[in-house]
């Protein structure tokens, strides 16, 4: 988490002529803007090149790195032509880290006294980002902010006390409401995740007091803050496993970077000492990624096809909409009736799939096409075995009745880039399309663009520069490219094979 300060000058949007607002309009409330987005996309009620003077500082807590270009706060501004008057809702709050929504009345601005009135220009803020910018897509901030723990959340501007779903004894969510009512601090907000069921009140009581110190610090940071400024960041990325991953269950957790390992050993030592003698230092000849296959999984995880065990196989394809998954029998053809055998791959293919899902972080809509199955019993049954192996993902998912083309719609919380995305980059020879030309098709556009030259050729020589596979499909057919010559006939036609040019590169001179 990162923070930023903010303070606008006093520069106030105005209309055509001068007006600060058209007669007769009232005032529309702004939103939670996207940083980075087009400033002339008003529909979308961005922040817009008007706005740009009172929204200058800001104070931001910051979940992800982000390189969003400009700060949006939530304000009040003056409605210009094609702005909506009608006024939004801004997203943010608890749950693990994520997003919340809840009636009743929040404050007008966070870290700030409730005396203060509405945000005006010249107003400083403090801001989370809660979702890093996405290719075309910028950075969504929040003033609503919210601090996760190993047990706990904290929001410090939301008055609530709640505990997560997932935990369903009523006794113990009681005995945990009963526990951090008496640590909590007037006004702050927790919410217990799923991870505080059945802990001791000594961890719980651990849990909160570190919260509490890590938004002491921020206020105490943003008094001298001259904006804008970063005061808080989210725990890295090995830090930030532990702290939500780690537990009795793991027998061991090896580092194998010496100031790495120091460093989470101490963070351990600190959320649950009778751990920390399980983070060691792998100190092998070996590769730590090579000793357990972590670069083998990468690999396969990159490629579009996954292989079944029954033989069948995944197809997946991410697409600037939506993640579309196929499923395939392959080779696999069961000893059981045509049912029995499609359910089979379909189970197995279910699960893969939220594997898949979650190994290469895979968010939006997902469509996953399955192969078709007749009878009702076995679409519900593959529908609760989605649902199961969704249940354990700790991300915000949402499945969808099979339909009738046999289609289940997925949407899963995307908060970052996905795996393919991180590691990778748009391949420079195809643009990312993953197709480019036959040497076919190529050397037909060279024909044309011959017959094209023919009626003003004054030279004695055509020479046709073309990439070797083009060059191999123009020999072979070098009568058809003497053709459109016509009455040249003492032209002469010499064919270059260049290993530099792009495949659908080429050229043509007479000389």
């Amino acid at each position: 988490m990162g923070a930023f300060h903010a303070q606008g000058d006093s520069h106030q949007p105005r209309f055509p002529g001068g007006a600060r607002r058209p007669p007769g309009k009232r005032r529309a409330r702004g939103d939670l803007h996207r940083a980075g987005a087009p400033a002339g996309d008003r529909g979308k009620r961005l922040l817009g090149p008007g706005h740009q003077g009172a929204a200058r500082h800001a104070v931001c807590v910051r979940r992800h790195r982000s390189r969003a270009g400009r700060l949006p706060v939530r304000r009040r501004y003056r409605r210009e032509p094609g702005v909506s008057r009608r006024p939004r809702t801004a997203r943010g709050g608890g749950g693990r880290g994520g997003e919340r929504r809840g009636p009743g009345p929040r404050p007008a601005i966070v870290g700030l006294e409730p005396d203060r009135g509405p945000l005006r220009a010249g107003s400083e803020v403090l801001v989370q980002v809660v979702k890093e910018s996405l290719p075309n897509k910028g950075a969504r901030i929040t003033c609503y902010l919210s601090l996760p723990g190993r047990y706990m959340v904290l929001m410090p501007s939301v008055n609530h006390l709640g505990v997560s779903r997932k935990i369903s004894d009523s006794a113990e969510r009681d005995r945990l409401r009963r526990m951090v009512s008496r640590l909590r601090r007037p006004g702050e907000g927790f919410i217990v995740r799923t991870a505080g069921e059945d802990r001791p009140g000594e961890e719980i009581e651990r849990d909160v007091r570190y919260l509490q110190g890590v938004w002491d610090e921020i206020r105490r940071k943003r008094e001298t803050a001259r904006p804008p400024m970063l005061l808080h960041e989210e725990l890295d990325v090995s830090r930030r496993v532990l702290r939500d991953l780690f537990g009795p269950e793991y027998q061991r957790v090896l580092i194998d970077h010496g100031e790495g390992f120091r460093r989470c050993r101490d963070f351990v030592a600190q959320f649950q000492p009778e751990l920390a003698r399980r983070v060691r230092l792998f100190a092998e000849e070996d590769l730590l990624f090579e000793e357990f296959g972590v670069e083998a999984e990468l690999e396969k995880a990159l490629r579009n096809r996954v292989c079944l065990r029954s033989g069948g196989h995944l197809v997946i394809h991410q697409t600037e909409a939506l993640v579309a998954i196929d499923v395939n029998t392959g080779k696999f053809v069961g000893k059981r009736r045509l049912e029995e055998t499609v359910l089979q791959t379909n189970l197995e293919a279910a699960r893969e799939i939220v594997r898949q899902i979650r190994l290469r972080d895979l968010g939006g809509i997902i469509v996953v096409d399955f192969i078709d199955m007749e009878e009702k019993a076995s679409k519900r049954e593959l529908t609760r075995t989605l649902q199961e192996e969704l249940g354990r993902d700790r991300a915000k998912t949402r499945l969808l009745q099979i339909s009738d083309f046999g289609l289940v719609e997925i949407t899963r919380q995307r908060r970052k880039r996905s795996l393919e995305r991180t590691l990778c980059q748009s391949c420079p020879y195809c643009s990312g399309t993953g197709r480019i030309r036959s040497a076919a098709t190529v050397s037909l556009e060279v024909e044309r663009e011959i017959e094209k030259r023919a009626a003003r050729l004054d030279g004695r020589r055509l020479v046709v520069r073309v990439h070797p596979d083009v060059a191999a499909v123009l020999e072979e057919e070098r009568e058809t490219l003497l053709a459109p010559l016509g009455r040249h006939t003492d032209v002469a036609l010499e064919i270059l094979s260049d290993a530099s040019l792009h495949r659908e590169q080429f050229d043509i001179a007479a000389r």
